[in-house]
């Protein structure tokens, strides 16, 4: 039986949840064929003729997607059986089965769609919530190594900019979940503060065969880095014996770099160029209703550290919430300025609006209750207003503002300037930037990943 693998939209890099399961399936005797529709067409043979169909939903803007597509695909075929599989299926299943979605699985999903395969495969087409196959599965699995036959060629993702070097860039996986339950974070619903790794020598062969297709850089999609950092470290430690001139870049929240700072040394040295940083606030009450159990102060620290070992820290934040105040906002931007950090944020960081998504969290505090509407299925999210309008007009403006400079090659220091002199302009305001603290210092190339992180 044929089964087409489909992801939407994977943050700008080779998807690990096509290549996964692909391995899984085709030792299961599937003949399968992967679809990453953000870089190719849709292959509107293999569907045609596909028994399974089954579309990776990792995050919120990979999900608005599918619903788009999941009509199209039972139009070109009726017959076949289509699932959803990912972080977002399971939260989002009474919509996605009301498109077409007969199967969603989320978790550990591999051995699921294995299941799957078989039970269609041996005439058992039982469907809606009788299905057979856990909706949530957080079993131990024993993972394959991942089979990237079929899927485009990285050079066709996002790459590694360090000043005028460009690095091809591969991406793996070493763990799924997390051992946190921040109350914004769309992994928490369905892991639950734990998290599963990655056999070391499965992501080991994982990276082998991706240097061998040309990767000079790998990106660890792991939530969290240091979830287990006893399995984190001996993994860049071999990785680096191996291959000593290949970089790389995690993410690790603020708590786990001040708790394990004295492993960020070992990580500098095995090639870690690049620490993705949820930040999210630098105002100690937003920072609490999300539950990120790091302060402002925190952040400095971090800061500190990374640059101290000589990483490269690229923080994010969730820039407008309902609690955010226009001076809340400008100390934002303020801090950035203050910490020097104005190269490191990608400018999109400055505009990114709070995201309610179904079985957040969030909707546990009795004030996100009473200023949210109705679930939007178009949106994915529970809709909000904040109590200032100036401040969702703000928004606007400056997502609007940032798309437009980056079109026209604006530089994120440019960018920055025109949002600082936006934001204050909305009370009048007309402070020049301000320096940062430090030392004035030669300044080295800032790297990045030219697909900005975000949901």
């Amino acid at each position: 039986m044929r089964v087409v693998l489909i992801s939407t939209y994977e943050l700008g890099h080779q998807p690990f949840g096509l290549a996964s399961p692909a391995a899984w399936l085709r030792e299961a005797g599937a003949e399968v064929v992967c679809c990453d529709l953000a870089v190719t067409a849709l292959d509107h043979a293999a569907v045609a003729q596909a028994g399974l169909i089954a579309l990776y939903v990792p995050m919120h803007t990979a999900t608005r997607l599918v619903t788009r597509l999941l009509p199209e695909l039972r139009r070109r075929n009726p017959a076949a059986h289509l699932c959803c599989f990912g972080l977002y299926a399971p939260v989002n299943e009474g919509l996605l089965r009301t498109l077409g979605a007969q199967t969603i699985l989320g978790g550990e999903f591999e051995e699921g769609l294995v299941a799957l395969y078989r039970r269609l495969a041996d005439g058992n087409v039982a469907t809606g919530a009788a299905q057979p196959e856990p909706r949530i599965s957080l079993a131990r699995q024993e993972f394959r190594v991942p089979e990237r036959q079929g899927l485009p060629p990285l050079q066709r993702y996002a790459a590694l900019q360090i000043g005028t070097q460009r690095r091809t860039v591969g991406y793996t996986e070493a763990s799924r979940g997390c051992k946190h339950r921040c109350r914004h974070c769309p992994i928490v619903p369905v892991y639950n503060g734990r998290f599963r790794i990655i056999n070391r020598e499965v992501v080991l062969a994982d990276i082998r065969q991706q240097v061998a297709a040309g990767a000079q850089h790998i990106s660890f999609g792991d939530p969290d880095f240091f979830n287990g950092p006893g399995h984190a470290i001996p993994l860049v430690q071999a990785l680096h014996a191996e291959f000593p001139e290949l970089t790389y870049d995690v993410t690790i929240k603020i708590e786990h770099l001040l708790r394990h700072a004295a492993l960020l040394p070992i990580l500098r040295a095995t090639g870690c160029v690049l620490i993705t940083s949820a930040v999210e606030a630098v105002d100690e009450a937003i920072l609490a209703r999300f539950d990120k159990r790091h302060t402002p102060a925190d952040f400095r620290r971090a800061v500190a550290l990374t640059r101290e070992v000589g990483i490269a820290l690229n923080p994010t934040f969730v820039a407008f919430t309902p609690w955010t105040t226009r001076a809340g906002y400008r100390t934002l931007l303020h801090t950035i300025a203050e910490l020097d950090l104005i190269d490191n944020v990608a400018p999109v960081q400055y505009a990114i609006r709070l995201l309610i998504p179904a079985g957040s969290r969030l909707l546990e505090l009795p004030e996100v209750q009473s200023l949210i509407g109705p679930f939007d299925p178009a949106a994915l999210c529970y809709p909000w207003h904040h109590p200032d309008p100036a401040m969702d007009a703000l928004q606007q403006r400056l997502m609007a503002l940032i798309e437009r400079a980056q079109r026209q090659g604006a530089s994120r220091r440019d960018i920055f300037a025109q949002v600082w002199h936006l934001a204050h302009a909305l009370d009048g305001l007309h402070a020049g930037l301000p320096q940062p603290a430090r030392a004035a210092e030669p300044r080295k190339p800032i790297p990045f990943l030219t697909e900005p992180w975000y949901c």
